[in-house]
């Protein structure tokens, strides 16, 4: 079916309900008969995602820079892990690997992946589908703060209108599905 591209956070030290959340939405992208691209990372979320993926017999395909190998976090399960120079070739691999992006709860890492393929759209270098999943209101504050971008006319409303916002994986993917449809 579908590549779907997933960030989320590699952080070690998450509550276990973010790290759960991760797992069903990998075990969700297998059971539905897509293939998970991620950033390519074994620990926090991140590995959450790949291992519930697996789990549930689908197919993972990691982007990872050089210099996360290097540190060892690199998810050496994955069926296919591709090894870039750098953060910035890791995004446009990811984008060029992908039909479709889903962005769970993360930090600034997550943020960057999302932003770039975000604004990537806006300038319509691509038309793949993005979902930003608000699980437990976590990007309430980051929703509140594009809607007075948009105010303020920094962001068109038809930039925003490129990001969908849902509550959860199911409905991400149901919303992912019927564009990529």
């Amino acid at each position: 079916m579908a590549a779907i591209c997933v960030f989320c956070a590699s952080s070690r030290t998450l509550d276990q309900r973010w790290l759960d959340l991760a797992t069903d939405t990998g075990a969700e992208i297998a059971r539905r008969g897509h293939t998970l691209v991620s950033g390519g990372g074994r620990v926090g979320m991140m590995g959450a995602v790949a291992d519930g993926a697996r789990a549930a017999g689908g197919p993972t395909v990691g982007v990872i820079p050089q210099a996360l190998v290097d540190l060892e976090v690199a998810d050496l399960r994955s069926d296919e892990l591709l090894v870039t120079d750098s953060m910035a070739s890791r995004k446009t691999l990811m984008i060029d690997k992908s039909d479709a992006f889903l962005a769970l709860p993360g930090g600034l890492g997550t943020l960057d992946e999302l932003f770039e393929v975000w604004t990537t759209a806006t300038l319509t270098m691509h038309v793949k589908p993005m979902v930003l999943v608000d699980a437990d209101r976590f990007y309430q504050p980051l929703l509140a703060w594009l809607a007075d971008l948009t105010d303020q006319h920094f962001l068109k409303p038809a930039g925003l209108d490129l990001l969908t916002v849902v509550d959860s994986v199911p409905a991400a993917l149901d919303v992912l599905e019927s564009h990529l449809a």
